[in-house]
C-alpha cells in the first residue's frame, strides 16, 4: 500500500512537471520551425550574387522575383492559412506546413534555371504559409494571455537569432558549397520538427471558424502588388519612357482598389476588414508595413555596400553583418517585458525613434573607405535594439485584444502586411543599387527613405492602445 501511494505521488509529480514543461516544448517545436522559415529569408539576401552568376541570361528584375516571389505568395497565402489553421487544426496544418516547405526547399536546390527556381520558391512560401500562423497560435493557445507579451517577445527573439546567423552562416555556405546548399540545409531541421511535431504538440481548433479561401481576392491582391512592384523595379529600364512603369503603376493602384472593394462586398473576404475598425489594429498594421519596408532596405543594401563599396568578401560581409541581428535577441526579450508592464505604446514608439537614428548615423558615418569599426558597428547595434524593440511588439500588439477565435487570422494579416512591406523594400533597393555601378550616394537615398519610413511608423505606433 505504501508503495503504491508513493508510485502514485511519483507520478503525479512528474505529470506535473510535464505540464510545466509542455508550453516551453510547444515554443520550442513552434518557434524552431519559425526559425526555419527566417533564416532562409536572410539567407537569400546573401545568395543573391550567386544566384544571378548561376544564371546568366536573367535578369535583375528576374532575379529579385526569386525573393519577391516567395514574399508575395507568402503574404496573401497567410491570411486563408490562418482561416485553415483554425478550421483544421493548428498542429495539422503545421506539420502539412513544414513537409511542404522541405519539400520545396530541396526542388529549389534542384531547379536547372530562374524560372523553375521561382516556382519552387512559390511552393515553398505555400508551406510557409502553413506554418507560420498556426505556430504562433499554437504558441498563444499554450499560455496564459498574463505571459503572452513575454512570450510574443521570446518569439520575436527567435526570428531575429536567426537573422543573426543567417548572413554569416548563409554566406559561408553559399561561399563554400554554392546557394543550392542554402536550401538543403532546410532538410535535417524540417525533419526534427515533424517528428517532434507529432509527438508533443497539441491539436486545437475552431470548427466553426470561417476559411478565408477567397480565389478572387487572391488574384486581385497579387496582382495588385505585382505591379506595383514591378513599376518600382523597371522605371530605371524605362527612364526615358516613363509612360510604361506608370501604366504599371495605375494598374496596380486600381487592382488595389478593387481588392477593398471586394472585401468590402464578398461574404467570405480574404481580409476581413472589420478588423481594421479598431484604430490599435489599423495603426500597428500601416505601421508594420511601413517599418518593415525601412528594414528590409536597410538589411538588403548592407551586403551591397560591403561587397559593392567596401570591397568585403561575401563571408566577411556576412559575419560583418552579425552584430545588428545579434542585439536584437536581448532586446526583443526585454521588449516583450516592457511591453507587459508600460504597454505596446510606449515600446513600439521609442523603437521606432531609435532605428531612424541609425539611418540618420549611416547618412553621416558611412563613407567609401571601409571603417566597421567607427562607422558601421555603432549603426548596427542602434538598429538592432530599434528592431528588437519594434517587431516583437508589433506582434504583440496586433493580437493583443483579439479574441480567441480570431488569433489566427489577425496575426496573419499582420504578417502578411509585413511581408508585403519586405516586398516593397526589396524591390526599392533593387531599383536603387542593381546596375553597374553602383555609387556611394546611391545608399544616401535609401538612408533617407528609411529615416522617412520610420518616422510615419513612430507617428502611427502612438494610436496604439493596448491593455495592460
Amino acid at each position: 500500500m505504501a508503495n503504491s501511494i508513493m508510485n502514485t505521488s511519483s507520478n503525479t509529480i512528474v505529470n506535473d512537471q510535464i505540464g510545466q514543461l509542455r508550453p516551453w516544448l510547444i515554443f520550442h517545436i513552434a518557434s524552431l520551425a519559425t526559425f526555419l522559415v527566417s533564416i532562409d529569408t536572410t539567407v537569400l539576401y546573401v545568395a543573391f550574387h550567386s544566384i544571378a552568376k548561376s544564371f546568366p541570361d536573367a535578369s535583375a528584375t528576374s532575379i529579385s522575383w526569386v525573393m519577391n516571389a516567395y514574399t508575395l505568395v507568402y503574404a496573401t497565402c497567410l491570411i486563408p492559412a490562418g482561416g485553415l489553421a483554425d478550421r483544421f487544426g493548428r498542429k495539422r496544418v503545421f506539420m502539412y506546413g513544414v513537409a511542404a516547405f522541405i519539400l520545396a526547399s530541396v526542388l529549389c536546390g534542384l531547379s536547372p534555371n530562374v524560372h523553375t527556381l521561382i516556382l519552387a520558391r512559390m511552393l515553398q512560401a505555400m508551406g510557409a504559409s502553413l506554418l507560420g500562423p498556426a505556430a504562433l497560435s499554437l504558441i498563444l493557445e499554450a499560455f496564459s494571455k498574463e505571459k503572452r507579451a513575454i512570450v510574443v517577445g521570446a518569439w520575436g527573439a527567435i526570428g531575429a537569432l536567426a537573422a543573426a546567423l543567417g548572413p554569416a552562416f548563409g554566406a559561408w555556405i553559399v561561399d563554400s558549397f554554392g546557394w543550392e546548399w542554402a536550401f538543403y540545409i532546410n532538410l535535417p531541421i524540417g525533419l526534427y520538427c515533424l517528428i517532434r511535431g507529432r509527438r508533443h504538440l497539441i491539436e486545437s481548433s475552431n470548427p466553426v471558424a470561417k476559411v478565408r479561401f477567397d480565389l478572387v481576392g487572391v488574384v486581385f491582391i497579387i496582382g495588385a502588388i505585382a505591379l506595383i512592384v514591378s513599376s518600382l523595379i523597371e522605371y530605371k529600364l524605362y527612364i526615358n519612357q516613363l509612360i510604361f512603369p506608370a501604366a504599371l503603376l495605375t494598374a496596380g493602384v486600381f487592382l488595389l482598389a478593387v481588392f477593398v472593394y471586394w472585401c468590402k462586398r464578398a461574404s467570405n473576404p480574404l481580409v476581413d476588414l472589420n478588423l481594421f475598425k479598431s484604430n490599435t489594429y489599423r495603426a500597428v498594421n500601416i505601421a508594420a508595413f511601413f517599418f518593415s519596408i525601412a528594414f528590409a532596405t536597410m538589411f538588403f543594401s548592407f551586403f551591397f555596400l560591403m561587397t559593392k563599396i567596401w570591397g568585403y568578401s561575401l563571408p566577411q560581409a556576412g559575419l560583418a553583418m552579425m552584430t545588428g541581428p545579434a542585439t536584437v535577441v536581448p532586446t526583443a526579450l526585454l521588449g516583450g517585458r516592457a511591453a507587459s508592464k508600460y504597454g505596446h505604446k510606449v515600446v513600439l514608439t521609442l523603437g521606432c525613434i531609435i532605428f531612424s537614428m541609425s539611418s540618420l548615423w549611416y547618412l553621416y558615418a558611412i563613407t567609401a573607405t571601409p571603417d566597421y569599426l567607427w562607422a558601421c558597428l555603432p549603426g548596427q547595434i542602434i538598429s538592432g535594439i530599434g528592431v528588437g524593440l519594434v517587431m516583437p511588439s508589433l506582434s504583440g500588439a496586433a493580437v493583443h485584444d483579439l479574441p480567441q477565435k480570431d488569433y489566427a487570422i489577425g496575426s496573419a494579416i499582420n504578417q502578411a502586411v509585413r511581408q508585403v512591406g519586405t516586398v516593397f523594400g526589396v524591390a526599392i533597393t533593387v531599383a536603387i543599387l542593381v546596375k553597374t555601378s553602383v555609387v556611394l550616394n546611391d545608399f544616401h537615398h535609401l538612408y533617407v527613405i528609411q529615416f522617412l519610413l520610420v518616422i510615419i511608423s513612430a507617428a502611427l505606433v502612438t494610436q496604439v492602445n493596448t491593455k495592460k
